[in-house]
């Protein structure tokens, strides 16, 4: 949005357009309007940061202290005296291969979804594909006794 907002102040447009491929090859075109308020305070920022390179100065943002830097990761530390880390780890590794079994449920979930389909319901659960494809899964509650054979 800023970069989009700066070019339709340079040119003084009332709007820009966004042209986006998705990863799944899907093309996505999103239309931004004009704000002039929010133009001010992006050139405005922009040219208080060009002083900054003209004069050698510290940028600040706004007043806000910068980001600190993250520390690099570098000791091995054992963490076989923590409870909580046994308690989580007991959790992990039980479920574990219920964890892989859902995700390949998903997967074959999603390649039974047929490409023209928006929603796709059925034992207890749906599938919704978005807009740009991707498909998430909704529980509906529990059905009991009513499994289809597996085709």
């Amino acid at each position: 949005m800023p970069q989009l907002q700066h070019n339709m102040w340079v040119v003084a447009a009332r709007t820009a357009a966004l042209s986006i491929i998705t990863g799944g090859g899907k093309w996505v075109e999103i239309v931004a309007h004009a704000d002039p308020l929010y133009q001010h305070l992006i050139v405005t920022a922009e040219r208080k940061f060009w002083r900054c390179v003209e004069n050698g100065e510290q940028p600040t943002l706004f007043g806000a202290e910068p980001p600190k830097p993250r520390i690099e990761a570098v000791r091995v530390v054992d963490m076989s005296s923590s409870n909580a880390w046994a308690e989580f780890a007991g959790v992990f590794t039980r479920t574990r291969s219920a964890y892989l079994e859902h995700e390949q449920a998903k997967v074959e979930l999603k390649s039974l979804m047929p490409e023209d389909a928006k929603e796709a319901t059925g034992h207890g659960i749906r599938a919704k594909r978005s807009k740009s494809g991707a498909v998430s899964f909704d529980l509906l509650g529990q059905v009991e006794g009513s499994h289809a054979a597996v085709q």
